[in-house]
């Protein structure tokens, strides 16, 4: 699923390509769930002959926001990506959303349909947006305010209390294995078993790979780099972490692959050691 800093990269393709432009037309395959609840005649009436004004990214989610006072949302889901395209583009199969602008075509494609179109109008933000918690850049993401998050959650594996966007907005699977991996921390440790110094760690390398990934894949200011994923260096476990036999890029010792919370981890286990408080206790012996 794409997450903070490829939602930055695709918001950016489209924005680059087309701010200051108008829509001509509003090309859509209507029966498709991305689309739901969506009033598809008023979407197209109030996007037609409307510019695109400004963008933003939050956690997995984007806006562009036209005149008129319209929103244009979208939600990439597990497989969804936006590509600009010549102003003659046909919709493909997968093409479910298409704007048609002054010199090039901004298309979402999403085959496997678990992304979302969302449209509102209005001068304030709509719910979907504003209810997104705070960025991991922002004032508002503390250590204090993780600490707390990590107590309520005091039982769950820290790997899967990572992938909960009510606190961690825009982490996935990579970067929170990126996290784990870069702060030693097992991602199987309860979330409460973590100390003050290991929280604060956690914290701090939060931002730090969402600096870091925001720069290597969604690049800087107004560049975008030709590709996903082009700029990360070897040293992140990032390039390491699905190869059979892959070796932790610190140790060079061999990285380990389980289920946990629901999702493939990666993980070095003479980085990221288990210790013995966090271990399940032993069953005791029945008689």
């Amino acid at each position: 699923m794409p997450e903070l800093a490829e939602v930055e990269f695709y918001r950016k393709r489209w924005a680059l390509a087309a701010t200051g432009e108008r829509v001509a037309r509003v090309l859509t395959h209507d029966a498709k769930k991305v689309l739901r609840g969506i009033d598809l005649p008023a979407f197209r009436r109030a996007l037609t002959g409307a510019t695109l004004i400004s963008s933003a990214a939050a956690a997995k989610q984007m806006h562009f926001r036209f005149s008129g006072d319209a929103w244009l949302g979208i939600h990439l889901g597990m497989s969804g990506e936006l590509s600009v395209a010549p102003v003659d583009h046909a919709p493909g199969r997968h093409d479910h959303l298409v704007l048609i602008m002054t010199s090039c075509a901004l298309v979402f494609k999403d085959p496997r349909m678990f992304g979302r179109v969302q449209f509102h109008v209005g001068t304030e933000a709509p719910p979907w947006w504003s209810r997104i918690a705070p960025a991991l850049l922002s004032t508002a993401f503390t250590p204090e305010a993780v600490a707390i998050f990590l107590r309520r959650r005091a039982r769950a594996p820290i790997k899967a209390v990572l992938l909960m966007q009510e606190r961690f907005p825009g982490i996935g699977n990579w970067m929170a294995d990126e996290i784990l991996w870069r702060a030693a921390v097992h991602p199987s440790r309860p979330a409460g078993s973590l100390t003050p110094a290991e929280v604060r760690t956690l914290w701090k390398e939060c931002r730090h790979v969402c600096r870091l990934a925001l720069d290597a894949i969604a690049g800087r200011g107004d560049t975008l780099p030709a590709d996903l994923n082009v700029g990360i260096p070897q040293t992140w476990l990032f390039h390491h972490r699905w190869e059979d036999g892959g070796l932790c890029p610190k140790t060079r010792q061999p990285l380990a692959r389980a289920e946990i919370g629901g999702r493939t981890t990666c993980w070095s286990p003479v980085r990221q050691t288990l210790p013995l408080p966090a271990r399940l206790p032993k069953r005791s012996a029945t008689r």
